[in-house]
């Protein structure tokens, strides 16, 4: 059975909206969103696009500031800089990849922490592993809330997470740890994968290589969060890490591509940019 992202990031959206209405009529003013796009690539104009009508639909402030492939990073610094001093924008965001010559761990490290909506600087980081106050990373959030809306039972569960990025692997690990779920972290050249992967009751596959997981990866009854999502390079189609048309017959619970993860992620950064309103009050 699939798990429904669009449904449940819906709801959450509808919920983040409501709060909103709140927001304007206690502190006269809504949330405020500003995303930074270098460059041109079409996906990342796709996902920017995508978040500021996610924005618009739960009532904040959304400003898309746009900067040339040539932006030097000393210039997209500056920038962030001007958007953390702005009392008037509540989250920051710079759409990754940026291009090869700014060091995007710089960038991550300039946005203020308490700005960072998408949970990837390094106090927020910290935090998480450390259990302190934190904003956390967008997509394993919105991966645990899917996994409480379908009432699986984490505890005592054996999960395996391949792929180990600040943005998804580890926190992802970390936050099932958190639910005394029992953890693997896997790489994709992991000796023997498959057979490391088939032992999951809860599989997540985050590798970015499209249908890389297919059936010998999947344990009969496994829940399934496919976190990637690629263009087949044969029909240029979106599809996910996992071969859903292998894996789906023997899963009890998987996400699509697209319509699983993505749209969770995107809500979760609207309830952090909500948050991080908030807390400055």
């Amino acid at each position: 059975m699939n798990i429904d992202g669009k449904a449940l990031a819906k709801a959450t959206k509808e919920n983040v909206a409501a709060k909103v209405r709140e927001c304007v009529e206690k502190y006269g003013r809504a949330p405020h969103l500003a995303v930074i796009l270098v460059g041109e690539d079409p996906a990342s104009q796709t996902y920017v696009r995508s978040k500021g009508k996610d924005a618009e639909q739960v009532g904040f402030r959304s400003t898309t500031i746009r900067m040339p492939e040539s932006t030097s990073e000393e210039e997209l610094l500056a920038e962030i800089s001007r958007l953390n001093a702005d009392t008037e924008v509540d989250g920051v965001l710079v759409q990754l990849p940026v291009p090869r010559h700014i060091d995007e761990n710089r960038v991550i490290e300039a946005i203020s922490a308490e700005k960072d909506v998408d949970g990837f600087h390094p106090s927020n980081v910290a935090g998480l592993w450390q259990k302190r106050p934190h904003v956390a990373p967008c997509t394993p959030k919105g991966i645990m809330k899917m996994l409480d809306d379908n009432n699986v039972e984490l505890e005592g569960k054996k999960a395996v997470v391949i792929g180990r990025s600040n943005i998804v692997g580890l926190p992802m690990a970390k936050m099932l740890l958190d639910r005394n779920a029992t953890v693997t972290i896997a790489h994709s050249r992991t000796k023997n994968l498959p057979e490391v992967a088939a032992q999951a009751d809860i599989l997540v596959v985050a590798v970015g290589r499209p249908r890389f997981a297919g059936k010998d990866f999947v344990k009969p009854g496994a829940v399934v969060i496919d976190v990637g999502i690629n263009r087949d390079p044969e029909t240029g189609k979106l599809v996910g890490d996992v071969d859903y048309d292998e894996v789906a017959p023997i899963a009890s619970l998987i996400t699509p591509v697209p319509g699983g993860v993505g749209p969770m992620t995107r809500a979760c950064l609207m309830e952090n940019t909500l948050e991080c309103f908030l807390a400055k009050f």
